[in-house]
């Protein structure tokens, strides 16, 4: 890559991430576009990305393949739902790209198959790109391993009433990383809400709530309870742009790795 410049390919370049993330590489000198996918049956298949985008002509035509424009870039930035980005980064390592991929809902055996083809390219994996949040997944597992035992633990998400997944892919990555600062097991102790004669609650539980309204672009408050006394972390997105930048960022830094699957925690070196 001459002058350390990357290219990227921007999948679901038309939709409401896509078109941010299309300000943000407008707006970074190191990440440029090389292509930008969409669905084949989306209307503005054919058109310039960049007059789409309400910018200056690019000369850069939205396609509906990945395929078709492969070889124009360096890594793919997804931002797909879980199946759609799977079968895109199989591409990008049939072909040696490197990618970024911000889509959730990744199963178990899907990402076992993430892992498998992360043997051939790097990849940075997050379900959140905001330096913020992921400033956030490093406090919330020390605060956890500090209180210990004696706080009950809550996570609490918000998102605007089009989300379809629930609980967010941020919430659930905090909850991972909670029950791991508290050697728990997210998938034995994580209760996704309550309702009814419930009893108790019991001590290892890690409390998901999920809030879905008008156009709350994300909001994640991790709640330590004790008696007497309750400690609040909270993350508010005023816009999306954060997380594009993030991606771009992400863009720029998977390139130069070694193939492996990575996540922003890396990007940000706070491993």
């Amino acid at each position: 890559m001459a002058n350390d410049i990357v290219k990227a390919i921007l999948i679901g370049a038309a939709g409401r991430m896509g078109l941010r993330l299309l300000t943000a590489i407008h707006e970074n000198s190191n990440v440029l576009l090389g292509g930008a996918v969409e669905r084949q049956d989306h209307p503005n298949i054919g058109r310039d990305v960049g007059e789409m985008a309400g910018l200056e002509k690019w000369n850069i035509i939205l396609s509906g393949y990945l395929r078709e424009v492969i070889s124009s870039g360096d890594v793919i930035i997804d931002f797909t739902n879980a199946e759609a980005a799977l079968r895109n980064l199989q591409v990008a390592a049939e072909n040696g790209k490197s990618a970024v991929i911000g889509s959730t809902g990744l199963s178990s055996a899907q990402m076992v198959e993430v892992r498998a083809l992360t043997q051939k390219i790097p990849c940075v994996l997050s379900p959140n790109m905001s330096v913020g949040v992921n400033v956030m997944f490093r406090i919330i597992a020390d605060l956890a391993k500090i209180l210990g035992e004696d706080y009950d633990v809550e996570v609490i998400e918000a998102h605007h009433r089009m989300k379809k997944d629930a609980p967010s892919g941020t919430a659930v990555k905090m909850g991972q990383i909670l029950a791991q600062a508290l050697q728990r097991n997210f998938d034995q102790v994580g209760v996704y809400e309550r309702k009814g004669i419930i009893g108790e609650r019991k001590r290892a539980e890690i409390g998901m709530q999920t809030i879905r309204a008008g156009d709350i672009i994300g909001e994640h408050t991790v709640v330590f309870g004790g008696l007497g006394e309750r400690l609040e972390v909270t993350h508010r997105a005023h816009s999306r742009d954060n997380f594009a930048r993030g991606a771009v960022r992400a863009a720029g830094w998977v390139v130069k790795q070694k193939p492996g699957l990575y996540d922003m925690q890396d990007v940000l070196g706070l491993k």
